[in-house]
């Protein structure tokens, strides 16, 4: 490849990115004046490449909009990004389409690039191995995530078909905050207008994206509550759905230390007063201020989990509910020693 063909693909490289570019950036990328970068320009036009001329204190060229561009270039980089993505993506249960649309697109990005960029990606690809098998989350409907991350982006009501846990099925309103990514799920959190405590207030609700079987647009606009954190809004609403069990603790040590074992996902914490009462005992001395006595709340499906939890966890604690969750731990302590004796 000639040196002047050689940058004029990187010139459309550089448009392909997006936004208007300067000729003078374009110059110092191509290492050219910016006479030259008007000859490359006019050979992306007679090869019908779009590049239009923005005119004023901030043009330059960009390309046309709705334009299909031709086969995009990869650096090997780029190209192992790119696949590393859809397979992670893939394993994380965070795809919009079915597996095969994934698997496709690999394909397709794996058939164009050169044999030799080929092979090596092949041999990261077969060596690559994952802790864990693929997670079995069911797939989120692309247009329903495209409609809900533009209602995000403008601020737009929209109305979406739920379907919950028990086959109910069901229609809104929902003021949508933001979309996360959370443990191999998509989430939307927002609020349902109209059901708050106050006239014109919703009340808080986080839905699982893949339970959405269809998203249209309403007319109007909503203003989202100011320093609200939808990432924090879905771990909050996890930890406080409804579950089969309702676990209420009492753990001395710092929030730190707890939420090592116990995350926002799981658990809910507060710090309790100076006045524990005999059951508990004081505070810790001064040298140890920072470990307090917090109430933690979980609720669980099943309750085999948290033994091994609350012993890793290496703090004392008390078990205020269930009854059942005593006798697990009580359980577990036997077995633990039962093992340590044998040895």
């Amino acid at each position: 490849m000639s040196r002047p063909t050689g940058r004029v693909l990187t010139l459309l490289e550089l448009l392909q990115s997006g936004g208007i570019r300067t000729v003078a950036e374009l110059a110092e990328k191509l290492g050219v004046d910016g006479r030259t970068v008007r000859r490359y320009v006019e050979h992306l036009i007679d090869l019908d490449v779009p590049v239009e001329a923005v005119r004023g204190r901030y043009g330059g060229y960009r390309l046309g909009p709705g334009y299909r561009l031709p086969p995009l270039m990869f650096s090997d980089e780029e190209a192992l990004a790119a696949l590393l993505g859809l397979v992670a993506g893939r394993r994380a249960g965070l795809m919009t389409a079915a597996d095969t649309a994934s698997e496709t697109a690999a394909a397709k990005i794996r058939r164009v690039l050169p044999e030799r960029l080929a092979h090596r990606l092949d041999a990261v690809l077969d060596s690559l191995a994952f802790t864990a098998p693929p997670g079995e989350s069911a797939t989120p409907d692309a247009e329903v995530l495209l409609t809900i991350a533009d209602a995000v982006r403008h601020r737009r009501p929209v109305s979406v078909r739920y379907v919950d846990r028990n086959g109910r099925r069901s229609e809104r309103p929902l003021h949508v905050y933001g979309i996360v990514a959370h443990a191999g799920r998509w989430y939307v959190t927002g609020a349902v207008p109209g059901t708050g405590p106050a006239p014109g207030t919703g009340e808080d609700r986080t839905f699982r994206l893949d339970r959405i079987e269809g998203a249209r647009n309403l007319p109007g606009s909503f203003e989202v509550p100011d320093g609200l954190d939808p990432a924090e809004r879905v771990l909050s609403g996890l930890a406080t759905a409804a579950y089969r069990y309702e676990v209420t603790l009492r753990i001395q040590g710092t929030p730190e230390q707890i939420r090592a074992r116990l995350p926002a996902s799981v658990a809910t914490l507060e710090e309790l007063g100076p006045e524990l009462g005999p059951e508990l005992g004081p505070h810790p001395a001064e040298g140890a201020a920072a470990e307090r006595w917090l109430r933690v709340e979980v609720r669980a499906e099943r309750l085999d989990w948290l033994p091994p939890v609350l012993a890793a966890l290496d703090r004392p604690f008390v078990i205020e509910r269930p009854d059942e969750l005593r006798s697990l731990v009580v359980e577990f302590a036997e077995r633990v020693a039962s093992c340590a004796r044998r040895t």
